[in-house]
């Protein structure tokens, strides 16, 4: 079974942000669109004295995505992903026309992905992102 960590980033006070992953399954193998029945995200601030009390951002709580528009049935490697050669099989850019996710520089942001697949137990992943 894979490591969980988090994914470290940053991100522009009232900014957008692209997140990219490479997902496995419990077996350690890459997900793609028809092992996947649905997706959803979740943006979290974080309290500096309570890195556990989550409060969720107004407009980016539990959001539906459609599967076909983040989950890649082949690893991509492009410009934008510097991570290895192996490449990416999830990408969201997340859209802030409605309502902002990013407000306050110096907080800290968690984005929690959630993927239920067809078969076994939900994905999680997430991005701690701080915000400057």
């Amino acid at each position: 079974m894979p490591n969980a960590k988090d994914i470290h980033g940053t991100v522009f006070r009232h900014g957008s942000a692209v997140f990219m992953a490479r997902v496995v399954n419990a077996s350690a193998q890459t997900i793609n669109q028809a092992s996947i029945s649905s997706a959803s995200y979740t943006i979290y601030k974080l309290t500096k004295d309570d890195p556990t009390a989550l409060v969720a951002v107004t407009g980016h709580d539990n959001v539906s995505l459609a599967v076909a528009n983040v989950i890649y049935d082949t690893l991509q490697v492009d410009a934008a992903w510097t991570v290895d050669a192996q490449g990416y099989n999830f990408r969201h850019e997340l859209d802030v026309s409605l309502a902002e996710a990013f407000s306050n520089a110096g907080d800290t942001y968690q984005v929690r992905y959630e993927l239920v697949p067809v078969a076994g137990q939900k994905i999680v992943f997430r991005f701690q992102l701080r915000c400057i």
